[in-house]
């Protein structure tokens, strides 16, 4: 019995966007603090424009940053606290074969799955 059937067509399926979560901030930005770099599991959510100067909970507002970083920033903008972003936060691309990134995966599969993101 055969462990993958190989389909002639793709069959495509909408893609869904990934929800905003604070594990997907993290899986998005590789566990890095945003602002000085520092990898670890000791991080924060970050408003860049922060949410009492109406900045919204959005992934292209939202970035991870380490406790020391999140209070030196406080309440203020990047610009305001004098700290620049690594990078810049924007929404992840939908991946249909995101759904097998927690997953294990037999061996014999993985010539069929393409995991770039």
């Amino acid at each position: 019995m055969p462990s993958v059937i190989r389909l002639i067509y793709m069959v495509k399926k909408p893609l869904k966007a990934r929800k905003l979560s604070r594990r997907e901030v993290f899986v998005r930005d590789k566990s890095t603090c945003q602002y000085c770099g520092v990898k670890g599991l000791a991080l924060t959510l970050d408003h860049v424009i922060p949410k009492h100067k109406g900045g919204p909970h959005i992934w292209e507002n939202v970035t991870s940053a380490c406790i020391r970083c999140n209070h030196k920033k406080a309440g203020m903008t990047p610009v305001e606290a004098g700290m620049k972003l690594l990078s810049e936060p924007k929404a992840p691309k939908p991946n249909p074969y995101y759904i097998f990134r927690y997953y294990n995966i037999l061996e014999e599969w993985a010539k069929f799955i393409p995991w770039s993101e």
